[in-house]
């Protein structure tokens, strides 16, 4: 069931992955090693394999789990990558890049509020059979 309010949540998640992706290709943090490519194609993988595995809700919960930890470890770096920045922070011509990990977080957490409603739902439909 892909029409479901937790997938399009979890769909929110990767198009902001995708959208790190797109403006983050600027970002150097650890030298010539592309952190942030390599953990957007991450989380867009582990975002589909959420997306299509909607009959197993436990792994659904477990891929967005580990989705949000890459996402705030994201954060984290990008953060650093912004304090390490020449000319302070001026928001339209930077730092736009550690938003999209955020509101990745955000729509992660409420699929998996979602997620949880719905077994606790098919646990008590198995309790009255």
């Amino acid at each position: 069931m892909l029409q479901r309010i937790q997938t399009i949540w979890t769909l929110l998640a990767v198009l902001a992955a995708v959208f790190l992706f797109i403006t983050g290709q600027d970002v150097t943090v650890f030298g010539a090693v592309p952190v942030i490519n390599i953990s957007c194609i991450i989380l867009v993988l582990a975002g589909a394999l959420s997306i299509f595995s909607f009959k197993n809700r436990k792994r659904q919960i477990l891929l967005n789990t580990i989705s949000i930890i890459i996402n705030v470890l994201l954060i984290g770096v990008l953060a650093y990558w912004l304090l390490n920045l020449s000319g302070g922070i001026h928001f339209p011509e930077k730092g736009i890049e550690p938003i999209f990990p955020l509101i990745a977080v955000i729509c992660l957490l409420i699929a998996n509020v979602y997620i949880r409603k719905d077994e606790r739902l098919v646990k008590s439909v198995d309790r009255l059979r």
